[in-house]
């Protein structure tokens, strides 16, 4: 339907495609219903991102995302941990670190705007990855889905300035 498997990984050289099945779809659908943007989305819809996402494996120390690389999409992390970074200065300075059920990439499925940090598996990481291509043609599948998002983002963005006045 969607054809991740198409294109290339998310980060190119070293991921690999996990297997996937039944069991694991399910899974999928409850990780994504877990990310804070998708909170408001039914499990129908949820099933259709969910069928557009793959997990892909990173060994320990790969690089992710490298800050200032295009956005491909939005990373649930599986298994494993990642650390994350940002020049500042010349120098990476570390954010923090990131485990299972945390996500990042999620504005990459909203814009095209480059990566703000980069994201470096610190031991074995699984992640799912929903390309921004892919959430695009469910949206378009499903509009729905997109009135739902939008109430979502229209929250997110009143508590953002209602701790600022």
């Amino acid at each position: 339907m969607f054809g991740f498997g198409k294109r290339r990984a998310a980060s190119g050289d070293q991921a690999k495609p996990a297997a996937t099945n039944q069991a694991q779809r399910e899974a999928h659908v409850r990780l994504l219903g877990k990310v804070p943007m998708f909170l408001d989305l039914s499990k129908r819809d949820l099933d259709l991102l969910a069928a557009a996402c793959a997990e892909r494996d990173f060994p320990a120390g790969h690089v992710i995302l490298r800050e200032g690389d295009p956005g491909v999409g939005l990373f649930v992390i599986v298994s494993g941990r990642v650390r994350v970074t940002q020049q500042l200065g010349g120098e990476p300075r570390e954010l923090g670190t990131s485990g299972p059920g945390d996500v990042f990439g999620e504005m990459s499925l909203l814009d095209d705007l480059p990566r703000s940090a980069t994201v470096t598996a610190v031991e074995p990481t699984r992640v799912l990855v929903l390309q921004g291509v892919d959430f695009r043609v469910a949206l378009r599948e499903d509009p729905d889905i997109a009135l739902r998002l939008l109430a979502v983002l229209s929250r997110r963005l009143r508590g953002v300035e209602a701790r600022q006045i």
